[in-house]
């Protein structure tokens, strides 16, 4: 079971700093852009225009998403999670039965609640679903800096495989076979991560900080214990690791937009998915995660206070308060 032919569908920062690490790994890569007119673009200038300095690797070729799919081993998705769907439909009809198909995105379909290797499944019947998360940013994956994520598919000899044909000294990717809960892990931290910001924006200072990450955790963990996901995931790369990173740094879109959210610089109401050109998973993902939570009854405090925060529902002040007020109880 050997990958040496992967193509990566996605010409946004993400998929092309995979891209470029797939490509030092030694596999011949395509990016397989979502329209002709990027294509060609990113084709004739061989640089990232969201990567500034990121130069293409030249065992990177470059089409749109089309027929060319069918003729690579394995195909990675690094489209956001709200069109992770509509990218699947258009690449399934060249897609040789079994190919492995790896979503690169973390969130919850909004629409359907479904995770990312549920709609891999529902729009790709004859694929093999995976998903790639963990703690990473583009920029360095991009750059070549140590990044360590988890991969998981539900057959283990094909999540080796895979990490085998992905992984290099610097990308190292750890397989699992817990595909639920490196989902859960991806999708709730970007949620979290809003709150951080949150937090750091209205000045609250360091020690509730680290509260907020820690009781954030907790939530996330009581979900994925409910949806079915392993403690070990839970507690790994792919859930506290991306939690502890997101939460942490500016570099995250998600903390970034938190903190102008608790600055005030954000309009009221329902919030803008995307801030200064730069998609926010954890915007999106939000209502869907607590609407799920609420269906299995999970309680997710501070997921919810994100939620009706963005929804208009409350404002910040009122949201913090809120959580502030909650009867005192045993940390179990």
């Amino acid at each position: 079971m050997t990958f040496d032919h992967i193509a990566v569908v996605g010409a946004g920062a993400w998929g092309i700093a995979l891209a470029n690490a797939i490509a030092r790994a030694g596999r011949t890569v395509l990016i397989a852009a979502r329209s002709r007119a990027s294509a060609e673009l990113l084709a004739q200038q061989r640089v990232s225009p969201r990567l500034p300095g990121c130069t293409l690797d030249e065992r990177i070729g470059v089409a749109p998403a089309g027929p060319e799919i069918g003729r690579y081993d394995a195909v990675l998705l690094a489209v956001p999670a709200q069109h992770l769907r509509e990218a699947a439909c258009v690449i399934a009809p060249e897609l040789r039965a079994g190919t492995p198909v790896v979503a690169c995105a973390k969130g919850i379909e909004r629409a359907t609640h479904k995770f990312m290797t549920e709609v891999i499944a529902e729009s790709m019947p004859g694929a093999a679903p995976a998903i790639l998360s963990g703690p990473s940013f583009a920029a360095d994956v991009a750059r070549g800096l140590p990044t360590a994520v988890t991969l998981a598919t539900h057959e283990e000899r094909l999540a080796r495989a895979l990490v085998h044909a992905l992984g290099s000294p610097a990308l190292r990717p750890y397989h699992s076979t817990d595909t639920r809960g490196v989902e859960i892990g991806g999708a709730a931290k970007n949620v979290l991560a809003i709150a951080a910001g949150v937090v750091a924006g209205r000045g609250l200072g360091a020690s509730a900080a680290a509260a907020l990450v820690t009781r954030g955790f907790a939530e996330l963990f009581r979900f994925g214990e409910a949806l079915g996901a392993r403690p070990a995931t839970l507690t790994g790369l792919s859930g506290l690791g991306d939690l502890v990173l997101t939460c942490s740094s500016p570099q995250s879109r998600n903390y970034a937009f938190g903190v102008a959210l608790g600055k005030g610089g954000m309009p009221g109401g329902p919030a803008a998915e995307v801030v200064g050109g730069k998609l926010v998973e954890g915007v999106l993902t939000a209502p869907a995660l607590v609407e799920t939570a609420q269906a299995r009854g999970v309680e997710m405090p501070i997921a919810s206070a994100v939620a009706d925060i963005l929804a208009g529902r409350v404002r910040v002040e009122e949201a913090i308060d809120k959580l502030l007020m909650r009867p005192f109880r045993a940390e179990a």
